[in-house]
């Protein structure tokens, strides 16, 4: 007995194939969209939290971080964060306005533009960090500038309005 798909079961397979492509095919756009505003906030929400001890109050592990630990890694030179502490401050505001306006689906390819533009910024602080972090979060907002939030989000109300 020889281990062959017989005829009939290479059409079968494809059957399937094509019923599960179509399948596939009838989810709603807006969904993975939904999906991939969730999966790009959170991370960058959660560091937002960690950079405050009160309302527009840095942390002292946030001072410290952008005055003496983090560098701009540029052409193999590690130069000083400029303005360190209103760095911390912007990356820190941005970490939380950016990603509830992703969740909300408000402005959402500016939102993810800026988060795009932050995951720059992080790559050049920390260049060891492209392959499980950065290059995942570049390609979710570079999704989401290009396609916008979808249907399920507030862009599509306030477009229609605008108009």
């Amino acid at each position: 007995m020889k281990n062959e798909l017989a005829p009939s079961d290479g059409f079968a397979a494809a059957s399937l194939i094509t019923r599960a492509d179509g399948l596939l095919a009838s989810v709603p756009q807006s969904l993975p969209l939904l999906g991939l505003r969730f999966a790009l906030a959170i991370p960058f929400f959660k560091s937002g939290l960690t950079k405050w001890d009160g309302f527009l109050t840095l942390s002292s592990g946030a001072k410290y971080l952008f005055e003496q630990e983090f560098k701009l890694h540029v052409f193999g030179r590690e130069i000083p964060y400029p303005f360190p502490l209103t760095m911390a401050t912007a990356a820190g505001i941005a970490e939380l306005i950016l990603p509830i306006l992703l969740i909300l689906g408000l402005t959402t390819r500016f939102a993810a533009l800026g988060l795009l533009l932050m995951t720059a910024i992080i790559q050049l602080t920390i260049p060891d960090g492209w392959a499980n972090f950065h290059l995942p979060w570049a390609a979710m907002a570079l999704a989401l500038v290009v396609f916008g939030g979808g249907k399920i989000a507030v862009d599509p109300f306030v477009m229609s309005r605008r108009k």
